[in-house]
């Protein structure tokens, strides 16, 4: 198999890996509420066409060729989406404590203007 066919494979099964992430985000919110034994059903077939998806993908690519190192490729794509998503997740929640702290000091702020104000103008009336 040539390299850059290989380069292609590997970058397909990092995006599998992304992908991988997100439908088992999917799946985990469809079965949380359901009973223990459509849980265990609509897993088992979600992960026997999740494993079908990606032999047609790699099929269509490289004529079925596996490597041990496209498995790795799909892991770390996982894994590396899972830390990002973590990361984005942490500073959204941030920004969004910086954003109320913001409108507090700013509304604080502003309070102790007005009464500023309002007493400067009790003294020259």
């Amino acid at each position: 198999m040539p390299a850059s066919l290989q380069l292609i494979t590997l970058g397909a099964s990092f995006l599998y890996g992304f992908i991988f992430y997100y439908l088992m985000k999917l799946n985990y919110k469809i079965i949380k509420n359901k009973k223990r034994f459509y849980q265990s059903l609509i897993t088992i077939l979600f992960m026997y066409n999740i494993v079908l998806l990606y032999i047609i993908i790699i099929f269509k690519i490289n004529n079925g060729i596996f490597h041990f190192y496209f498995f790795i490729m799909i892991t770390l794509g996982f894994f590396t989406n899972l830390k990002l998503t973590q990361k984005m997740l942490k500073n959204v929640k941030c920004r969004s404590f910086i954003e109320k702290i913001k409108k507090k000091c700013y509304t604080i702020k502003n309070r102790g203007d007005q009464n500023k104000t309002q007493s400067n103008q009790k003294r020259t009336t």
